[in-house]
């Protein structure tokens, strides 16, 4: 069987040095699926950057009306495209179809395209500053340089190296993307690109501005991180995939913008507890197996107070767990670094309360629920903060609040953290403890709510301390703020209006929110008031 065509060079072409094929596999059998895709080479690799370098220069001078145009109209193509992407997605991911893949995900990644367009128009991701008095203008620009785009297997839409939002923040920032494909959903991947590389042609953009490898060696993966030619990396992964790509992209003076592993604690607060424990039971469940606990933001530590509340809670949460279906994971890998992962949290003192087994047909793992005492997680903070990526959740008991809170400082950096609070207002002042040492080791702080949702949100931050990124100061959802991480920051120093970018010139007839001698405005510069 012939291996699939890649996506470089703005053409269809078959790979010019294939050392292997793969295919997916339907996670619910095992089984191998669809078509025969290549292991690249380093010939199609330097094919891909030598095209991407080519072409950055003029993307970053096309008119922003026209990369707003691809991104709407590869938004358009998706939705015409719904019900064969679902079918894709579902058969290589197991997915649920209707209710995560058609209702969730696919208008999420098509609603993030959009954002990104609406940004592109509105220039709000270039941030114009304005200094009259020191004649000087600063905006953030394209950075002239392709962006590699590692996909994850968790999200074969929203955060789809062709499609997702590190994609879209790129090309709305005007650089040429590489995207790596994630291998456990090629065909899904593949079709996205041609949509994608259809919407490229219909807005006129550089054929080369958008490129699509399937699968290389990890050698040849840190190579390519280490390009010099290349802008930036945007990856989202495993935490040892993910160091090993930064530090070949550190050694180049390449940017690597990291999602690695969250395990997104929960505190339950005594009155939250005493109030509305089986509800919060429930919810627990719910979030932890949501998607057979596959989500960078699955709440996989809990901590419960140690009282009667805390055993109804705990009581409760395992009832749940233990009769809850086998869940199917996305690969054999995934099953495999998941028990592994359990087994290590066993071996730190953690106690197995139910599940935890693998389970036939295909890559299914029994939801688990594990209980350790806090003061055991803080003579051992690091080895019980393993994330177990999965439909697995770890129960610390705490005796008091005071040891909740030292829980929270001993917490490496998260995506998110939650805490759950007393409608009467009784749990204020342990709120207020709690959060204290739990807001600077958090991205995002979460009331009375599970972590498992993401909106795509201009104040959403995806993001958090290391090592749930490689950098606190940047978010993975959410425009304008995602775009940014792919840009340069560009600054004028008493150059001429006429050769000033448009956003920084006197006259503002676009409405452009800029910020002018330290007010935000959409004014005109006052063409009176003299540079110093």
């Amino acid at each position: 069987m012939a291996a699939q065509p890649l996506l470089i060079a703005g053409s269809w072409r078959p790979a010019s040095e294939l050392l292997a094929t793969f295919r997916a596999e339907d996670p619910a059998t095992g089984n191998p699926i669809g078509a025969e895709f290549p292991v690249n080479g380093a010939a199609d690799v330097e094919a891909a950057i030598a095209a991407a370098v080519a072409v950055a220069d003029e993307l970053a001078r096309t008119p922003p009306e026209r990369i707003a145009a691809f991104l709407d109209a590869y938004a358009d193509g998706i939705e015409r495209d719904a019900e064969a992407l679902v079918a894709l997605a579902h058969a290589e991911t197991a997915l649920p179809a209707e209710t995560r893949l058609a209702k969730v995900e696919l208008p999420r990644t098509s609603n993030q395209l959009r954002q990104a367009a609406r940004a592109v128009r509105d220039f709000s991701w270039t941030q114009p500053v304005i200094d009259t008095a020191a004649g000087l203008r600063t905006h953030r620009a394209p950075l002239h340089k392709p962006v590699l785009v590692f996909g994850p297997n968790n999200f074969p839409f929203a955060f789809n190296a062709i499609a997702g939002s590190d994609f879209a923040s790129a090309i709305a920032a005007r650089n040429p993307v590489i995207a790596k494909a994630h291998p456990s959903h090629p065909a899904t991947s593949e079709r996205l690109a041609q949509l994608a590389h259809a919407a490229l042609r219909e807005a006129g953009l550089p054929a080369a501005a958008v490129q699509m490898l399937h699968q290389f060696d990890p050698a040849l993966g840190l190579k390519l991180a280490g390009d010099p030619r290349l802008g930036a990396i945007g990856f989202t992964g495993s935490r040892a995939g993910g160091l090993a790509l930064k530090a070949a992209a550190d050694a180049a003076g390449v940017p690597a913008y990291l999602e690695l592993s969250s395990v997104n604690p929960v505190f339950l607060l005594p009155g939250a507890l005493a109030e509305r424990g089986d509800a919060l039971a429930q919810e627990f469940f719910n979030s932890c197996t949501m998607g057979s606990g596959q989500f960078c933001t699955n709440p996989g530590v809990v901590v419960v107070p140690r009282n009667a509340d805390g055993d109804a809670f705990v009581a409760a949460a395992t009832a749940h767990f233990s009769t809850a279906a086998a869940g199917v994971l996305f690969s054999r890998g995934v099953l495999e670094h998941l028990q592994r992962n359990v087994d290590i949290l066993r071996e730190a003192g953690a106690e197995l309360l139910t599940g935890g087994n693998a389970a036939g047909p295909g890559h299914r793992y029994q939801p688990a629920l594990l209980q350790a005492d806090a003061a055991r997680f803080l003579r051992a903070p690091q080895v019980l903060q393993t994330e177990a990526f999965g439909p697995v959740g770890l129960l610390l008991r705490a005796d008091d609040v005071a040891q909740m809170a030292a829980v929270a400082a001993a917490l490496e950096g998260n995506l998110t953290g939650t805490l759950y609070s007393a409608t009467d207002g009784s749990d204020a002042a342990a709120w207020a403890q709690v959060s204290a040492a739990l807001r600077p080791r958090v991205g995002r702080l979460i009331g009375n709510r599970m972590p498992t949702g993401v909106a795509v949100s201009p104040a959403m931050n995806h993001g958090g301390p290391y090592p749930s990124t490689g950098h606190p100061g940047f978010t993975a959802v959410g425009m304008p703020a995602a775009i940014q991480r792919f840009t340069a920051l560009h600054c004028y120093d008493h150059v001429a209006d006429p050769q000033l970018p448009p956003e920084l010139r006197d006259r503002n007839p676009g409405g452009v929110a800029r910020q002018i001698d330290g007010r935000w405005c959409v004014d005109d510069v006052d063409a009176r008031t003299p540079a110093a």
